[in-house]
Protein backbone atom coordinates (compact mmCIF):
# COMPACT_ATOMS: atom_id res chain seq x y z
CA UNK A 1 0.00 0.00 0.00
CA UNK A 2 2.63 2.82 0.63
CA UNK A 3 4.38 1.56 -2.37
CA UNK A 4 1.27 2.57 -4.50
CA UNK A 5 0.90 5.68 -2.29
CA UNK A 6 4.76 6.70 -2.97
CA UNK A 7 4.23 5.50 -7.05
CA UNK A 8 1.16 7.70 -6.87
CA UNK A 9 3.15 10.93 -5.80
CA UNK A 10 6.15 10.53 -7.94
CA UNK A 11 3.50 10.51 -10.69
CA UNK A 12 1.53 13.30 -9.79
CA UNK A 13 3.37 15.63 -7.85
CA UNK A 14 7.03 15.75 -8.80
CA UNK A 15 6.42 16.85 -12.05
CA UNK A 16 3.69 19.86 -10.88
CA UNK A 17 6.90 20.46 -8.46
CA UNK A 18 9.44 20.40 -11.25
CA UNK A 19 7.16 22.65 -13.72
CA UNK A 20 7.19 24.86 -11.13
CA UNK A 21 11.07 25.48 -10.72
CA UNK A 22 11.54 26.02 -14.65
CA UNK A 23 9.43 29.27 -13.96
CA UNK A 24 11.09 32.50 -12.30
CA UNK A 25 8.85 35.39 -11.52
CA UNK A 26 10.19 38.69 -12.89
CA UNK A 27 9.82 41.89 -14.06
CA UNK A 28 11.40 44.84 -15.16
CA UNK A 29 10.78 48.76 -16.21
CA UNK A 30 11.09 50.28 -19.52
CA UNK A 31 9.55 53.70 -20.52
CA UNK A 32 9.56 56.28 -23.20
CA UNK A 33 9.61 60.21 -23.55
CA UNK A 34 8.77 62.73 -26.66
CA UNK A 35 8.93 66.78 -26.28
CA UNK A 36 9.31 69.17 -28.57
CA UNK A 37 10.26 73.05 -28.83
CA UNK A 38 7.61 74.81 -31.19
CA UNK A 39 6.91 77.72 -33.11
CA UNK A 40 3.56 78.88 -34.67
CA UNK A 41 4.22 80.44 -37.70
CA UNK A 42 0.22 81.59 -38.39
CA UNK A 43 -3.17 81.29 -36.43
CA UNK A 44 -6.33 83.52 -37.56
CA UNK A 45 -6.80 86.14 -35.46
CA UNK A 46 -10.09 85.39 -34.73
CA UNK A 47 -9.40 82.32 -32.46
CA UNK A 48 -7.51 84.43 -30.17
CA UNK A 49 -5.01 81.98 -29.12
CA UNK A 50 -7.89 79.19 -28.30
CA UNK A 51 -8.17 76.34 -30.89
CA UNK A 52 -11.24 76.43 -33.10
CA UNK A 53 -13.45 73.74 -32.40
CA UNK A 54 -11.93 70.10 -33.62
CA UNK A 55 -8.86 71.64 -34.42
CA UNK A 56 -5.75 69.52 -34.42
CA UNK A 57 -2.75 71.63 -34.99
CA UNK A 58 -3.89 73.84 -31.88
CA UNK A 59 -4.02 71.14 -29.32
CA UNK A 60 -0.23 69.92 -29.92
CA UNK A 61 0.66 73.56 -30.05
CA UNK A 62 -1.39 75.82 -28.28
CA UNK A 63 -1.29 79.94 -28.75
CA UNK A 64 -1.47 82.55 -31.27
CA UNK A 65 0.85 83.80 -33.80
CA UNK A 66 4.85 83.81 -32.97
CA UNK A 67 3.71 81.42 -29.51
CA UNK A 68 6.81 79.20 -28.74
CA UNK A 69 7.54 77.17 -26.00
CA UNK A 70 9.51 73.67 -25.19
CA UNK A 71 6.72 71.46 -24.47
CA UNK A 72 6.39 67.70 -22.97
CA UNK A 73 3.98 65.75 -24.48
CA UNK A 74 4.20 62.78 -23.18
CA UNK A 75 6.11 60.46 -20.58
CA UNK A 76 5.79 56.46 -20.08
CA UNK A 77 6.85 54.62 -17.05
CA UNK A 78 5.92 51.10 -17.45
CA UNK A 79 6.66 48.11 -15.26
CA UNK A 80 5.98 44.59 -16.56
CA UNK A 81 5.82 41.92 -14.44
CA UNK A 82 5.18 37.48 -15.29
CA UNK A 83 3.23 36.24 -12.45
CA UNK A 84 3.19 32.77 -14.13
CA UNK A 85 3.83 31.29 -17.09
CA UNK A 86 0.51 32.19 -18.28
CA UNK A 87 -0.29 35.49 -15.94
CA UNK A 88 1.89 38.92 -17.02
CA UNK A 89 0.68 42.42 -15.87
CA UNK A 90 1.23 45.85 -16.69
CA UNK A 91 1.33 49.05 -14.62
CA UNK A 92 1.87 52.07 -16.68
CA UNK A 93 2.07 55.85 -15.65
CA UNK A 94 1.29 58.45 -17.99
CA UNK A 95 2.95 62.43 -17.02
CA UNK A 96 2.06 64.43 -19.69
CA UNK A 97 1.44 68.60 -20.04
CA UNK A 98 -2.83 67.93 -20.94
CA UNK A 99 -2.79 65.88 -17.59
CA UNK A 100 -2.12 69.47 -15.20
CA UNK A 101 -2.37 68.80 -11.26
CA UNK A 102 -4.63 70.71 -8.72
CA UNK A 103 -1.41 73.28 -8.49
CA UNK A 104 -0.99 73.87 -12.30
CA UNK A 105 1.83 72.17 -13.45
CA UNK A 106 2.43 68.90 -15.23
CA UNK A 107 0.40 66.31 -14.08
CA UNK A 108 -0.03 61.70 -14.16
CA UNK A 109 -2.37 59.50 -14.16
CA UNK A 110 -2.70 55.95 -14.68
CA UNK A 111 -2.45 54.44 -18.15
CA UNK A 112 -2.52 50.97 -18.13
CA UNK A 113 -3.50 48.85 -15.33
CA UNK A 114 -4.19 45.22 -16.13
CA UNK A 115 -3.96 41.67 -15.97
CA UNK A 116 -3.31 39.50 -19.12
CA UNK A 117 -4.12 35.31 -19.00
CA UNK A 118 -2.05 33.66 -21.91
CA UNK A 119 -3.50 31.48 -23.95
CA UNK A 120 -6.61 30.87 -21.88
CA UNK A 121 -7.40 28.94 -24.28
CA UNK A 122 -5.38 28.09 -27.90
CA UNK A 123 -4.27 30.97 -29.14
CA UNK A 124 -6.42 33.32 -27.14
CA UNK A 125 -5.63 35.89 -24.18
CA UNK A 126 -7.67 36.96 -21.43
CA UNK A 127 -7.49 40.75 -20.03
CA UNK A 128 -8.67 42.56 -17.44
CA UNK A 129 -8.68 46.27 -16.02
CA UNK A 130 -7.23 49.42 -17.52
CA UNK A 131 -6.27 48.52 -21.14
CA UNK A 132 -5.59 49.35 -24.73
CA UNK A 133 -8.61 49.38 -26.64
CA UNK A 134 -9.21 47.64 -30.22
CA UNK A 135 -10.00 49.95 -32.45
CA UNK A 136 -7.00 51.92 -33.19
CA UNK A 137 -4.60 49.52 -31.88
CA UNK A 138 -3.10 48.12 -35.47
CA UNK A 139 -3.24 51.69 -36.89
CA UNK A 140 -0.83 53.32 -34.11
CA UNK A 141 1.46 50.48 -34.20
CA UNK A 142 1.63 50.80 -38.49
CA UNK A 143 1.70 54.64 -38.20
CA UNK A 144 4.53 54.41 -36.07
CA UNK A 145 4.87 58.03 -35.35
CA UNK A 146 2.56 58.91 -31.98
CA UNK A 147 5.77 61.31 -31.09
CA UNK A 148 4.17 63.48 -34.21
CA UNK A 149 0.61 62.98 -33.64
CA UNK A 150 -2.17 60.42 -32.66
CA UNK A 151 -4.14 58.09 -35.26
CA UNK A 152 -7.07 59.96 -36.13
CA UNK A 153 -10.02 57.95 -34.03
CA UNK A 154 -7.28 58.90 -31.11
CA UNK A 155 -7.12 62.74 -31.98
CA UNK A 156 -10.70 63.76 -32.82
CA UNK A 157 -12.24 61.82 -29.67
CA UNK A 158 -13.76 59.33 -31.27
CA UNK A 159 -12.92 56.41 -29.82
CA UNK A 160 -10.97 56.44 -26.28
CA UNK A 161 -7.37 54.97 -26.22
CA UNK A 162 -8.15 52.89 -23.19
CA UNK A 163 -10.72 51.72 -21.38
CA UNK A 164 -11.67 49.53 -17.93
CA UNK A 165 -13.10 46.43 -18.66
CA UNK A 166 -12.18 42.55 -20.05
CA UNK A 167 -11.49 41.39 -23.39
CA UNK A 168 -10.62 38.72 -25.50
CA UNK A 169 -8.08 38.33 -28.28
CA UNK A 170 -6.50 35.89 -30.04
CA UNK A 171 -5.77 34.05 -33.49
CA UNK A 172 -8.87 32.42 -36.07
CA UNK A 173 -6.18 30.90 -37.58
CA UNK A 174 -3.24 29.13 -36.50
CA UNK A 175 -0.65 30.63 -38.68
CA UNK A 176 -1.89 34.13 -37.27
CA UNK A 177 -3.47 35.50 -40.75
CA UNK A 178 -6.67 35.74 -39.21
CA UNK A 179 -7.21 37.75 -35.23
CA UNK A 180 -9.62 38.82 -33.57
CA UNK A 181 -10.33 41.05 -30.33
CA UNK A 182 -13.53 41.54 -28.44
CA UNK A 183 -13.88 44.25 -25.30
CA UNK A 184 -16.51 45.11 -23.25
CA UNK A 185 -15.60 48.27 -21.33
CA UNK A 186 -17.33 51.46 -18.82
CA UNK A 187 -16.53 54.01 -21.92
CA UNK A 188 -14.76 55.94 -19.07
CA UNK A 189 -11.58 55.87 -20.54
CA UNK A 190 -8.84 56.20 -17.83
CA UNK A 191 -11.40 57.67 -15.19
CA UNK A 192 -13.46 55.90 -12.64
CA UNK A 193 -17.05 54.80 -14.22
CA UNK A 194 -20.18 57.39 -13.34
CA UNK A 195 -23.10 55.52 -15.02
CA UNK A 196 -24.20 52.16 -15.93
CA UNK A 197 -23.87 52.50 -20.01
CA UNK A 198 -21.35 50.54 -21.30
CA UNK A 199 -19.47 50.43 -24.74
CA UNK A 200 -18.79 47.15 -26.83
CA UNK A 201 -15.75 47.16 -29.23
CA UNK A 202 -14.74 44.43 -32.40
CA UNK A 203 -12.26 43.91 -34.82
CA UNK A 204 -11.26 41.43 -36.95
CA UNK A 205 -7.74 41.51 -38.88
CA UNK A 206 -6.52 39.71 -41.74
CA UNK A 207 -3.24 39.37 -43.07
CA UNK A 208 -3.58 37.31 -46.36
CA UNK A 209 -0.04 38.44 -47.74
CA UNK A 210 3.24 39.36 -46.28
CA UNK A 211 3.25 43.15 -45.86
CA UNK A 212 -0.49 43.08 -46.38
CA UNK A 213 -3.02 43.85 -44.01
CA UNK A 214 -6.75 44.95 -43.55
CA UNK A 215 -8.60 45.47 -40.23
CA UNK A 216 -12.22 46.02 -39.77
CA UNK A 217 -13.93 47.58 -36.52
CA UNK A 218 -17.14 48.00 -35.22
CA UNK A 219 -17.71 49.64 -31.63
CA UNK A 220 -21.13 50.71 -30.36
CA UNK A 221 -21.42 52.88 -27.12
CA UNK A 222 -24.86 52.91 -25.44
CA UNK A 223 -26.11 56.34 -23.67
CA UNK A 224 -28.79 57.65 -21.83
CA UNK A 225 -31.81 58.76 -23.54
CA UNK A 226 -32.45 62.31 -24.62
CA UNK A 227 -35.47 64.78 -24.63
CA UNK A 228 -36.75 65.29 -28.06
CA UNK A 229 -37.95 69.01 -27.26
CA UNK A 230 -40.02 68.39 -30.88
CA UNK A 231 -41.78 65.50 -30.13
CA UNK A 232 -41.52 65.69 -25.58
CA UNK A 233 -40.28 62.10 -25.98
CA UNK A 234 -37.60 60.13 -24.71
CA UNK A 235 -35.44 59.05 -27.83
CA UNK A 236 -32.03 57.04 -28.10
CA UNK A 237 -28.28 58.89 -28.26
CA UNK A 238 -26.63 55.35 -28.28
CA UNK A 239 -23.42 55.85 -31.08
CA UNK A 240 -22.17 53.26 -33.51
CA UNK A 241 -18.95 53.97 -35.02
CA UNK A 242 -16.80 51.66 -37.72
CA UNK A 243 -13.64 51.99 -38.96
CA UNK A 244 -11.51 49.86 -41.69
CA UNK A 245 -7.99 50.24 -42.06
CA UNK A 246 -5.37 48.90 -44.68
CA UNK A 247 -1.63 48.92 -45.12
CA UNK A 248 1.05 47.58 -47.50
CA UNK A 249 4.78 47.91 -46.59
CA UNK A 250 8.09 46.46 -46.25
CA UNK A 251 10.22 46.76 -42.91
CA UNK A 252 12.53 48.72 -42.93
CA UNK A 253 12.01 50.41 -46.50
CA UNK A 254 8.38 51.49 -46.92
CA UNK A 255 5.26 51.66 -45.55
CA UNK A 256 1.84 52.66 -46.87
CA UNK A 257 -1.70 53.47 -45.25
CA UNK A 258 -4.89 54.04 -45.10
CA UNK A 259 -7.79 54.32 -42.52
CA UNK A 260 -11.33 55.57 -42.41
CA UNK A 261 -14.31 55.57 -39.98
CA UNK A 262 -17.83 56.61 -39.96
CA UNK A 263 -20.02 58.07 -36.50
CA UNK A 264 -23.42 57.82 -36.18
CA UNK A 265 -25.59 59.40 -33.59
CA UNK A 266 -28.90 58.56 -32.95
CA UNK A 267 -30.74 61.83 -32.66
CA UNK A 268 -27.35 63.93 -32.50
CA UNK A 269 -28.19 66.74 -34.62
CA UNK A 270 -30.97 69.45 -33.99
CA UNK A 271 -31.50 71.22 -37.15
CA UNK A 272 -33.69 73.60 -36.18
CA UNK A 273 -37.34 71.53 -36.98
CA UNK A 274 -36.42 68.12 -35.81
CA UNK A 275 -33.48 65.59 -34.32
CA UNK A 276 -31.78 63.43 -37.02
CA UNK A 277 -28.94 61.09 -36.96
CA UNK A 278 -25.55 62.84 -36.99
CA UNK A 279 -22.75 61.23 -39.03
CA UNK A 280 -19.52 61.81 -39.10
CA UNK A 281 -16.81 61.01 -40.89
CA UNK A 282 -13.18 60.74 -41.74
CA UNK A 283 -10.25 59.89 -43.69
CA UNK A 284 -6.39 59.55 -42.95
CA UNK A 285 -3.98 58.34 -45.22
CA UNK A 286 0.27 57.78 -44.34
CA UNK A 287 2.94 56.65 -44.70
CA UNK A 288 7.25 56.55 -44.40
CA UNK A 289 9.82 56.17 -46.62
CA UNK A 290 13.45 55.09 -45.38
CA UNK A 291 16.14 57.41 -47.11
CA UNK A 292 18.77 55.86 -45.13
CA UNK A 293 19.39 53.41 -41.97
CA UNK A 294 19.17 56.67 -39.64
CA UNK A 295 17.07 59.15 -42.01
CA UNK A 296 13.50 58.12 -42.84
CA UNK A 297 10.73 60.62 -44.41
CA UNK A 298 7.43 60.68 -42.92
CA UNK A 299 3.92 62.14 -44.54
CA UNK A 300 0.19 62.43 -43.03
CA UNK A 301 -2.72 63.52 -44.85
CA UNK A 302 -6.07 63.90 -42.70
CA UNK A 303 -9.87 64.83 -43.80
CA UNK A 304 -12.35 65.02 -40.96
CA UNK A 305 -15.97 66.09 -41.14
CA UNK A 306 -17.62 65.75 -37.25
CA UNK A 307 -21.37 66.32 -38.95
CA UNK A 308 -21.88 65.54 -42.83
CA UNK A 309 -25.50 67.31 -42.86
CA UNK A 310 -24.93 70.18 -45.58
CA UNK A 311 -26.60 72.55 -42.71
CA UNK A 312 -23.59 72.24 -40.12
CA UNK A 313 -21.17 73.74 -43.16
CA UNK A 314 -17.65 74.52 -41.54
CA UNK A 315 -17.04 72.09 -39.17
CA UNK A 316 -14.71 70.42 -42.07
CA UNK A 317 -10.61 70.32 -41.44
CA UNK A 318 -7.86 68.92 -42.85
CA UNK A 319 -4.88 68.51 -41.42
CA UNK A 320 -1.48 67.68 -42.70
CA UNK A 321 2.20 66.53 -40.94
CA UNK A 322 5.83 66.56 -42.63
CA UNK A 323 8.37 65.32 -41.03
CA UNK A 324 11.95 63.95 -41.28
CA UNK A 325 12.95 61.55 -38.56
CA UNK A 326 16.59 61.55 -37.77
CA UNK A 327 17.47 58.41 -35.95
CA UNK A 328 20.12 59.20 -33.84
CA UNK A 329 20.73 55.86 -31.37
CA UNK A 330 19.04 52.95 -31.39
CA UNK A 331 16.24 54.19 -29.12
CA UNK A 332 16.56 57.75 -30.09
CA UNK A 333 14.94 60.00 -32.71
CA UNK A 334 15.20 63.87 -33.69
CA UNK A 335 12.06 64.97 -35.90
CA UNK A 336 12.11 67.90 -37.71
CA UNK A 337 8.37 68.49 -38.42
CA UNK A 338 5.37 70.82 -39.78
CA UNK A 339 2.08 70.81 -38.77
CA UNK A 340 -0.61 72.93 -41.32
CA UNK A 341 -4.48 72.45 -40.51
CA UNK A 342 -7.19 74.22 -42.78
CA UNK A 343 -10.94 75.30 -42.51
CA UNK A 344 -13.70 74.67 -44.46
CA UNK A 345 -15.35 78.25 -44.93
CA UNK A 346 -19.09 78.51 -43.03
CA UNK A 347 -22.36 78.76 -44.61
CA UNK A 348 -21.70 82.61 -44.70
CA UNK A 349 -18.16 84.21 -44.50
CA UNK A 350 -15.17 83.51 -45.30
CA UNK A 351 -12.78 80.50 -43.93
CA UNK A 352 -10.50 81.04 -41.23
CA UNK A 353 -6.59 81.01 -41.94
CA UNK A 354 -5.04 78.06 -41.79
CA UNK A 355 -2.78 76.97 -38.56
CA UNK A 356 0.67 76.11 -39.30
CA UNK A 357 3.27 75.55 -36.92
CA UNK A 358 6.78 74.22 -37.05
CA UNK A 359 8.42 72.06 -34.33
CA UNK A 360 11.95 69.72 -33.28
CA UNK A 361 10.59 66.86 -31.55
CA UNK A 362 12.79 64.85 -29.33
CA UNK A 363 11.88 60.92 -29.14
CA UNK A 364 13.46 58.15 -26.72
CA UNK A 365 12.75 54.97 -25.30
CA UNK A 366 14.39 53.10 -22.33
Amino acid sequence: MKMRYALLFILCVVPLLAQEKSFTPGGKFSGLMYSDYYYNFSRDALFGGTPPPNAAVSSNAPGATAMQAFQIRRVYLTYDYEIAEQLTTRFRLEVDQAANASNGKIGSFVKDAYLKWKNIFAGSDLIVGIQPTPTYDVSETTWGYRSLEKTIMDLRGIVPSRDQGVSLKGKLTGNGSVNYWLMFANNSANSPETDKYKRYYGHIQVKPLTGLQATLNIDYRAAADIRNRFTNTSVSNDILTSSLFMSYGEAGKYSLAVEGFMMSTSNGYDNGTSLASKSGLGISVFGNLNLSSDLVLVGRFDNYDPNTDETAAGDVRNYIIGGLDWKVAKNVSIIPNVLYETYEAPRTGSAPDASLTGRVTFYYTF
